[in-house]
């Protein structure tokens, strides 16, 4: 089992969708968050920087980001909380679970560790940062099978972004899309995510279990 972070583990999208669009009101762009989460929702800091530099000549420099990662990191420790129900989701999965992250590895270890969900990982935590492409390329939750020592034709990703659901297809997974966290109904995650035709499409954590079942016959 492949588990995205935000959005699926941790209820972070709100938080970090307003920082990013405070960053860009601050640089001289406003998005609507309708477009902000169209565009941007999955997708790692370094395919967000390039496709404002590229479609809207918004050229963010490197101590805006830095700022922009510390005002993060000060919300998550005072405003994160997991997913409800994530954590006895995570513990009733019979196989091996990990973690695949479009996140830079210093903010997927600040989310699951104020979240208290690291110990459920035991260190199975993958970056978008150790890979060539990040979501919605199929690189990463390929090196997280690779690490895993899985079969990706086996292995099942629980995905809250349309990058994320192309990726484990791509990667030729299974994939449940998970529209229960705080963005969904700005994101129209459950529309958006429907479209892309998932395995299964879940919004609250306690259906994950009969969805694997049905999926896997586990």
């Amino acid at each position: 089992m492949i588990f995205d972070c935000d959005g699926v583990l941790v209820d972070s999208e709100p938080i970090a969708v307003a920082v990013l669009s405070e960053t860009m009101r601050a640089a001289g762009l406003s998005l609507t968050l309708e477009d902000v989460y169209a565009r941007f929702l999955g997708r790692s800091l370094g395919a967000i920087r390039t496709d404002l530099a590229e479609a809207d000549g918004l050229v963010l420099t490197d101590p805006q980001l830095a700022a922009m990662r510390l005002r993060l990191a000060e919300r998550f420790m005072a405003e994160l909380r997991p997913i409800a129900g994530v954590a006895d989701a995570v513990q009733a999965i019979g196989a091996p679970v990990c973690v695949a992250s479009s996140s830079q590895p210093e903010r997927l270890a600040l989310a699951l560790g104020v979240t208290g969900l690291a110990p459920l990982f035991g260190g199975r935590v993958f970056s978008a940062t150790e890979v060539a492409a990040g979501k919605p390329a199929p690189d990463l939750f390929l090196h997280a099978a690779a690490r895993m020592n899985a079969n990706p034709a086996a292995a099942v990703v629980v995905e809250d972004s349309p990058a994320g659901v192309r990726a484990a297809r791509a990667a030729g997974m299974s994939v449940i899309g998970f529209a229960g966290g705080g963005h969904a109904g700005p994101a129209q995650l459950s529309r958006t995510l429907a479209a892309l035709g998932p395995d299964a499409l879940i919004d609250d954590m306690s259906a994950l279990g009969p969805a694997i079942t049905e999926l896997t016959g586990r």
